[in-house]
């Protein structure tokens, strides 16, 4: 039996925050996306039952695979996060990006780290967590959720949101009077990772998955799949 199992059954941690990655489908309200398409295909090759764990947000997810709830998950690389979980390399690159008013003074990301700019990001987010570390003058505020983030920052009347790039655009269509600052803050470094008291073992067996999944094309395939623009596969490591 894989060390990756618990019990027979492989358990993977979905984020439906992160809408790069997973979603719910329209009308079965089942989880869909990259993240499931590759768990599914995790446990076919390990042979044993799928169960999806759903979070509504990174950190909650997080939280949940290193406390064993789950066996892998699906998580944006940070050192913090380290600490408990066991990453593979990167699968995916994302690009975090900031969002603000039409009308507002802001031009450059450069421009944000200032003192009196208030920056809302997800709490527990890849964003959060990078930006806490790298923000020295700009506030940050949290929203709830990742997809929560732009209309928490239009309730409160904030001057950015970070976020995904897809997600940003998105919201930006959906209330107007909204645009992003070109270019990105951050490439985000989407992995995969197992809690690591699973040991080594497990841990190099999932490397070892995720690269055949970018090798063998099957990262490219669910992208394009899911009409998934703006994130491209990671390099082999």
């Amino acid at each position: 039996m894989s060390p990756l199992t618990t019990g027979g059954v492989l358990r993977a941690a979905i984020n439906l925050g992160n809408p790069i990655l997973a979603h719910k489908e329209a009308g079965t309200g089942r989880p869909a996306g990259v993240s499931v398409d590759l768990a599914t295909r995790l446990a076919s090759e390990l042979g044993v039952p799928l169960e999806l764990v759903v979070y509504d947000a990174a950190g909650k997810s997080v939280e949940g695979v290193a406390a064993g709830q789950a066996d892998v998950g699906f998580f944006a690389v940070d050192p913090l996060r380290g600490e408990q979980i066991a990453f593979t390399a990167p699968y995916v690159l994302i690009e975090g990006c900031y969002l603000v008013a039409d009308a507002s003074p802001l031009q450059t990301n450069v421009q944000v780290e200032r003192e009196g700019i208030t920056v809302v990001v997800g709490k527990g987010s890849a964003y959060d967590l990078f930006l806490t570390r790298e923000l020295k003058h700009a506030t940050i505020a949290r929203a709830p959720t990742s997809p929560a983030v732009v209309d928490w920052f239009l309730e409160h009347r904030a001057d950015v949101a970070a976020g995904v790039r897809q997600q940003l655009e998105g919201d930006a269509r959906r209330i107007g009077g909204l645009r992003l600052l070109p270019g990105r803050f951050m490439v985000i470094r989407q992995a995969m990772g197992t809690p690591k008291a699973k040991g080594d073992e497990a841990a190099q067996e999932l490397r070892r998955f995720v690269e055949r999944a970018k090798a063998e094309g099957f990262v490219a395939q669910a992208l394009a799949r899911h009409g998934i623009e703006g994130a491209s596969v990671a390099p082999a490591a």
